[in-house]
């Protein structure tokens, strides 16, 4: 049998090689197929502890969207803290539209390994075999490993593990998406089965597809004040909900508001309901065109929070200049569609 002096020589081997991808990966550099594969092998037995809903303290950083923009992530850490002197909560989309999604997820993977109590990863809809094939990632891992290779199924298989949903401090219920008629209670969300591709309909894809509206007058297409209720989405997956789902679910669950991403916001924030649900975006100039502004929520304790609003990293306008403009044009514009910035 080992002894405790044979699991601790192992711990530190393990800390060091960690830090080894760390310090390559900050800058930007990818790490060899075989260590990708490694990598995800021992996530997927931390991740496979997991309940869907994860509970966690304040102080506490709240980073939503970033999609493969990696200097803007790096801005976060910077502006934010490190990791492991802040503690941090990604809110999904990882992947995909950024240049960079492959070195984006890849460092995230390893500060989870490193600091599993400092950085907390929740699966958004982004994070799919699926939509990986159609916005980026996919192609983005033959680019740069090969036609041969194997590094996006390492990486689309982690994403089966990913937890669903965080509760901070007991009150504040955190997700990629929104909520879900399916969904009435928290336990509810602790038994869905959400090791697999996400499905196209149900609870668990609801989760990370469903947005809040504002409609609280009645119209001619919802005179009984409906648009406070769930609709079906424009997305084509998910559901639109209202003042009501929220004040029922906050009520039901005894918490006090919901953080959530998924959708595009020019200031880098939006709140809805006066405060019940509020919007976390993270990537600035989205897909290096939109222009918008980025923000991270800074929690200090349930009640007290800043949202520190950013601007996209220098970085971004050396990408932009020696990108060739076909590439952007391929890549992002024969995908127009009416909600197509907004996933």
């Amino acid at each position: 049998m080992p002894d405790k002096l044979d699991y601790a020589k192992a711990f530190k081997k393990l800390e060091m090689e960690l830090d080894e991808c760390l310090e390559r990966l900050y800058k930007a550099q990818l790490l060899p197929e075989v260590t990708v594969r490694a990598l995800c092998f021992k996530l997927k037995e931390m991740l496979v502890k997991e309940s869907n809903v994860i509970h966690i303290q304040t102080p506490v950083t709240v980073v939503g969207d970033m999609h493969g923009q990696f200097h803007d992530m790096l801005e976060i850490f910077q502006i934010g803290g490190p990791v492991p002197d802040t503690n941090y909560l990604f809110l999904g989309d990882y992947v995909d539209r950024g240049l960079y999604s492959v070195e984006t997820i890849m460092l995230l993977i390893v500060l989870k390994l490193r600091y599993p109590s400092r950085i907390h990863l929740l699966r958004g809809n982004h994070e799919s075999r699926q939509i990986t094939q159609s916005y980026g990632f996919y192609t983005e891992c033959l680019n740069k490993y090969g036609g041969n290779s194997r590094v996006w199924q390492y990486l689309t298989d982690i994403f089966d593990y990913l937890v669903l949903c965080c509760i901070i401090d007991d009150e504040i219920f955190c997700v990629h998406g929104g909520l879900s008629p399916n969904v009435q209670t928290i336990d509810q969300i602790k038994i869905i089965d959400r090791f697999r591709e996400i499905p196209h309909d149900g609870a668990m894809a609801d989760l990370v597809w469903s947005d809040p509206e504002e409609n609280n007058n009645p119209t001619l297409d919802h005179p009984d004040n409906s648009g406070q209720h769930f609709q079906v989405s424009p997305r084509g997956a998910g559901y639109t909900f209202g003042r009501s789902v929220v004040e029922k679910f906050l009520r039901m669950n005894d918490m006090n508001r919901i953080y959530r991403a998924h959708q595009l916001c020019n200031e880098g924030y939006q709140i809805y309901f006066d405060g019940l649900v509020t919007t976390v975006w993270s990537a600035p100039n989205y897909c290096y065109r939109c222009g918008n502004k980025a923000s991270i929520l800074e929690l200090y304790s349930k009640d007290q929070f800043y949202f520190n609003v950013f601007e996209e990293a220098p970085e971004n306008k050396l990408i932009i200049e020696t990108t060739p403009s076909y590439y952007f044009y391929i890549f992002y514009l024969s995908r127009l569609q009416m909600y197509v910035l907004c996933i």
